[in-house]
């Protein structure tokens, strides 16, 4: 028996795809959501405001078991994302929530990665960039305190964990 009720599921499109899958699907009457953000992108000539994919590759469908292969055969659609050998379906107040929180203009910076304090970290971004310290805590995600080796002490960085890295 096929599951008739509608969920919002993930699926993985093809690199830099997303936004044209998305158009895709809503052609097929399915509806859709691609998360946003709004980004500065710089040129040699100019500056401009471009809205980019809040997770790269991803995009959510809310449908039924009946529209999988549907989903499946729309140009820039590679796959479902699975977990437990299941396909994943995400809950309907998690999409509202992140509706919300794209809805406010707050700079959101997506980290794939979880630090701990006591981990050691490479700075990737301001002019401590290149650095290795150790991760002694994170107020939040835009104040880490670091400990530089070598130098006996800690200095307080104000600025966000997404120019960390761990090692």
């Amino acid at each position: 028996m096929i599951d008739q009720n509608y969920r919002w599921y993930p699926v993985y499109t093809r690199s830099r795809a997303e936004k044209k899958a998305c158009e895709e699907l809503s052609r097929k009457g399915i509806q859709t959501y691609l998360p946003l953000k709004k980004t500065v992108k710089q040129w040699s000539d100019r500056k401009k405001i471009v809205q980019e994919p809040l997770i790269k590759s991803y995009l959510f469908t809310y449908i039924s078991a009946k529209e999988y292969s549907e989903v499946l055969m729309t140009n820039g659609i590679a796959r479902f994302i699975y977990f437990s050998h299941q396909i994943a379906h995400i809950p309907d107040q998690q999409i509202h929530d992140l509706k919300l929180l794209l809805a406010t203009d707050a700079d959101l910076e997506l980290i794939d990665y979880d630090i701990k304090p006591g981990e050691k970290v490479l700075i990737k971004a301001g002019p401590f960039k290149g650095v290795i310290a150790e991760l002694v805590s994170a107020h939040n995600k835009q104040r880490i305190i670091l400990r530089l080796q070598n130098m006996g002490y800690s200095i307080n960085i104000n600025t966000s964990i997404a120019f960390v890295e761990p090692l």
